[in-house]
C-alpha cells in the first residue's frame, strides 16, 4: 500500500478544510482526485507530501508518517502543484540541477535530468530560460522536477494545464506509462482527463469523500435514475413532461430535444408513447443513455441533487 488516508482532517482556525477523510491507494494505480473549487483537493495534496500537518488523523505514504518522518515522504514523492513554483531567471537545465542537488543525487544528476528532459519532451527548449517558455513548456518543466529523483508516488495538480491537444495527449500517455510502476493521484478540472488516464476515482465534496472507486461502477451506481433523450417532431409547451408520469425531472437540449430522468425507463417509455398517441404528438426518436463522468460528478458534488 502506497498512500493510506485514517480518518483525517484539516483545519483552518475552526473552518475545517477537509474532515475524517479516508482513503487507499496501491501502487500501479492511477487515481483522479475529483472535487469543486474549495472542496478540499489542493489541502489533502499537501498533506499527502507533507508540506502541511492534518490536524488529526494519520497519513502514511510508503509506510512513512507525514507528520514523524516528513523528509522521508518528500523524499518518495513528487509533487507538481497547480500553481508551479519556477523561477523564470533560470534555465531549463540550470533549474533542473538545482532541483537534483536538493535531492541528493550526486553522480546520478546528469542521467537523470537527460532522462526527464526527455521523458517531458524538453529537449529543444532545455536550453532556454523558463521565463521565454510557453505555459505548456513551463508544465513540462514542473512535471520534469517532480519525476527527476524517480519517486514512488506522483502527486499531479492539473498536470495537463496550458498544453495544446498534440501535448496533452503526450502526458497522458506518459502517466498512464508512470502509473503502472508508481502510484500517480492527480486532480483536474477536466473530466475527459481523467476517463483518459485514471482507472479510480476519488470524489471529495465540502471537505468530504462522497465517492471512490472505478469510473463504470461510479456510472452504473448514479444510473439508478435513468436518463432519456427524445425527440419530437413537434414543438412542445415547457411543462409538457409534467402530464407524463414518471418522469422526475427534464431539461430542453433544444426546441424539440429533450433530456429525461425517471426511475423506471421501460416504464416511462410506455407513458410517452402513450402520451404521443393521445395528443396526436409524433416522436422521431427514444433512447436510453448511460450518464458521462461529468453528471456523476454534478450529481455528487451540487448541494441540490442534480442527476
Amino acid at each position: 500500500m502506497s498512500v493510506k488516508l485514517v480518518q483525517v482532517s484539516r483545519y483552518y482556525g475552526t473552518q475545517p478544510a477537509v474532515q475524517d477523510i479516508n482513503f487507499d491507494i496501491h501502487t500501479g494505480e492511477v487515481v483522479g482526485f475529483l472535487g469543486p473549487n474549495g472542496a478540499g483537493k489542493t489541502t489533502t495534496m499537501r498533506m499527502i507530501t507533507a508540506y502541511l500537518k492534518p490536524s488529526s488523523g494519520k497519513i502514511e505514504v510508503c509506510g512513512h508518517d507525514v507528520v514523524r518522518a516528513p523528509l522521508a515522504v518528500k523524499r518518495i514523492t513528487g509533487y507538481l502543484p497547480e500553481q508551479n513554483p519556477l523561477y523564470p531567471d533560470l534555465y531549463v537545465r540550470e533549474y533542473l540541477r538545482w532541483m537534483a542537488d536538493i535531492h541528493h543525487l550526486g553522480k546520478r544528476r546528469k542521467q537523470r535530468i537527460d532522462e526527464v528532459i526527455a521523458l517531458t519532451g524538453l529537449g529543444k527548449e532545455s536550453h532556454k530560460k523558463i521565463g521565454m517558455l510557453s505555459k505548456g513548456y513551463r508544465q513540462r518543466v514542473g512535471l520534469a522536477q517532480a519525476l527527476l529523483h524517480d519517486p514512488e508516488v506522483l502527486i499531479l495538480d492539473e498536470p495537463t494545464s496550458g498544453l495544446d491537444p498534440n501535448q496533452i495527449v503526450d502526458i497522458r500517455q506518459l502517466i498512464r506509462e508512470l502509473g503502472q510502476r508508481k502510484t500517480v493521484i492527480l486532480s483536474t478540472h477536466i473530466l475527459q482527463e481523467v476517463e483518459a488516464m485514471c482507472n479510480r476515482v476519488i470524489i471529495i465534496h465540502q471537505g468530504r469523500i462522497v465517492a471512490d472507486g472505478q469510473i463504470e461502477a461510479l456510472k452504473q451506481q448514479a444510473a439508478a435514475h435513468h436518463m432519456l433523450e427524445i425527440e419530437w417532431a413537434e414543438t412542445l409547451a415547457d411543462g409538457w413532461w409534467r402530464n407524463v408520469p414518471g418522469i422526475q425531472q427534464a431539461r430542453a437540449l433544444s426546441p424539440h430535444q429533450w433530456q429525461l430522468v425517471a426511475t423506471d425507463a421501460e416504464e416511462l417509455k410506455k407513458n410517452l408513447f402513450r402520451y404521443a398517441l393521445q395528443n396526436n404528438l409524433n416522436i422521431i426518436s427514444l433512447q436510453t443513455r448511460m450518464r458521462s463522468l461529468e453528471e456523476v460528478f454534478r450529481q455528487l458534488t451540487q448541494t441540490e441533487s442534480i442527476p
